[in-house]
């Protein structure tokens, strides 16, 4: 089974051949990071028309790559949702186009299952059920496995996500956009233990989280040391902001996962490639005994393949579209 998978939910335009769900014969981006940057932020109208004009090229490349003509995929995936509004729609209609094109099968894909499905590409011998930790700029899940096309969340953010935490608090020290990879730099440096952060708890639900506190924290820490005229080192800031937030990451999954009894628990999403948290999960599961699988490095951030991947499950299961899917900003896993 060959699957070709677009992903434009953001500031990356991807595509990817995936070949039986699990082997990757192609797997192209195009970022926007330097456009962006200057910025500190992704701007949806620019992201939207870099979308528009890197898809075509993008999604000819990864066919190339992987040797392959239209005729020859069984599906075409595509990322539907979550996402920026704008960005996504470019995804969806040149799918929908070419799906209809060619004849071939059009499947949604929901960017979050997506996350999760790199874990299989990395794994080829993980199944389901397990317990997935998603961490990214824009969410902070801890979701039940159930199948491969089912989900159950059980632990979300109900502010801002890690990600978010690591870029806004990253830009107040100075770094540049994106900012959680100088944050990791930065704390292979410094002294974790050096600055007591405030670690949040949600009233009501366990499992769930909230960063803004800590975000408001770090920035005030900031600002008021700025008023005063000291400096804050940096370093020992940066270790002990990424050790709260990936002591909180783990510590909530952990709890989840001897809560709902998993032994088997994966990482995904941008923040997957985090050294901190990577390891700071990886070690809790160790000591619990508990089976960890995260994946590789290369496939954290936003890809085709992960979408190709989902894809592929969901079109064993039945799941696919016509002409009417349409992008949607926000949808919860479980509406899926």
């Amino acid at each position: 089974m060959l699957i070709l998978g677009i992903e434009s939910s953001c500031d990356e335009t991807a595509a990817s051949v995936v070949k039986d769900c699990r082997t990757i014969l192609s797997s192209v981006v195009s970022t926007q990071i330097e456009e962006h940057r200057k910025y500190g932020g992704v701007v949806p109208e620019i992201a939207s028309r870099r979308h528009c004009e890197n898809i075509l090229g993008v999604v000819r490349q990864a066919l190339d790559e992987a040797g392959v003509s239209l005729s020859d995929l069984d599906g075409i995936a595509v990322t539907y949702a979550p996402g920026l509004i704008g960005a996504l729609l470019v995804g969806v209609s040149f799918a929908k186009a070419l799906a209809m094109s060619c004849g071939k099968p059009l499947i949604p894909v929901h960017h979050i299952a997506g996350h999760i499905a790199t874990n299989y590409l990395t794994h080829p011998t993980l199944e389901p059920p397990y317990l997935c930790l998603v961490a990214s700029g824009g969410h902070s899940h801890i979701i039940e496995v159930l199948s491969y096309t089912k989900f159950r969340v059980v632990g979300r953010t109900r502010d801002d996500a890690a990600g978010e935490c690591f870029d806004k608090c990253a830009r107040a020290m100075g770094f540049p956009y994106p900012g959680g990879v100088h944050i990791d730099k930065a704390s292979q440096s410094g002294d974790p233990s050096a600055i007591k952060l405030p670690r949040p708890s949600v009233a009501g639900n366990e499992f769930d989280f909230s960063f803004s506190g800590l975000k408001t924290s770090v920035i005030n820490m900031l600002h008021n040391a700025q008023q005063k005229g000291t400096e804050v080192n940096t370093n020992d800031l940066a270790a002990s902001l990424q050790s709260t937030i990936a002591g909180v990451l783990t510590e909530h999954t952990i709890n989840a996962a001897k809560a709902l009894g998993y032994r088997k628990v994966a990482l995904a999403g941008g923040v997957s490639a985090n050294t901190g948290v990577r390891a700071a999960l990886s070690e809790a599961c160790e000591k619990e005994g508990f089976e960890f699988f995260m994946p590789e490095k290369s496939l954290c951030g936003d890809n085709g393949a992960m979408i190709a991947c989902q894809g592929s499950y969901n079109l064993l299961a039945g799941i696919t579209a016509d002409e009417s899917l349409n992008a949607v900003a926000t949808l919860s896993m479980e509406e899926i």
